[in-house]
């Protein structure tokens, strides 16, 4: 009997003991989100109290300036605090969007596999336009060389051609000499 209770003890000490641990792991997942989430709202809210100043800035430049100056002064001044703006807003979306992409492991094989993908998709697209060159150099050296092969054929006809014509009037020219010779003689 006194078996059972203790062993009864040992079984509602484990099962505390493992509750413990999985408070604790779940402490611990909550607390880097809450602190992740922190992070967020302080960027969120750092932002915003420069938008507020930028804001305040161009405002104060706009009604110092005035008279011949004014519109000019007006776009010199909104311009770069428009630039500055955009600039901020990208850097925040590309924070919020990274750490979304990442917040957790699957997420973040998800986006390697796209990298993944993109960069085979690079890869192929860069050997078939190697291979598109290759073929379209090798067609115009062969399309060079038959046209090379076909001039040096006509060129060789044509020196047969005056090799023969040269020899026939070669012999043509001494038969004339030989009978005129004949004649005189």
């Amino acid at each position: 009997m006194r078996s059972a209770i203790s062993q009864r003890r040992g079984t509602a000490a484990s099962r505390a003991g493992s509750a413990g641990r999985a408070r604790k792991a779940t402490k611990t997942t909550v607390k880097s989100r809450s602190t992740r989430a922190r992070r967020a709202k302080a960027a969120r809210t750092r932002a915003v109290n420069q938008t507020r100043t930028a804001v305040a800035q161009a405002e104060i430049a706009s009604r110092d300036t005035g008279g011949v100056f004014g519109e000019y002064a007006e776009r010199a001044v909104l311009i770069p605090v428009g630039v500055a703006l955009t600039a901020r807003d990208r850097v925040l979306s590309g924070v919020s969007d990274t750490l979304s992409n990442y917040s957790s492991g699957a997420r973040a094989q998800a986006q390697l596999r796209r990298f993944e993908r993109r960069g085979a998709t690079a890869r192929n697209r860069l050997e078939r336009e190697v291979r598109k060159t290759r073929v379209r150099v090798e067609r115009q050296l062969r399309q060079r060389r038959r046209k090379i092969e076909r001039s040096v054929g006509d060129l060789e006809q044509r020196r047969d051609a005056v090799a023969k014509n040269s020899s026939d009037l070669a012999n043509e020219l001494a038969n004339r000499v030989q009978d005129r010779i004949l004649t005189l003689v």
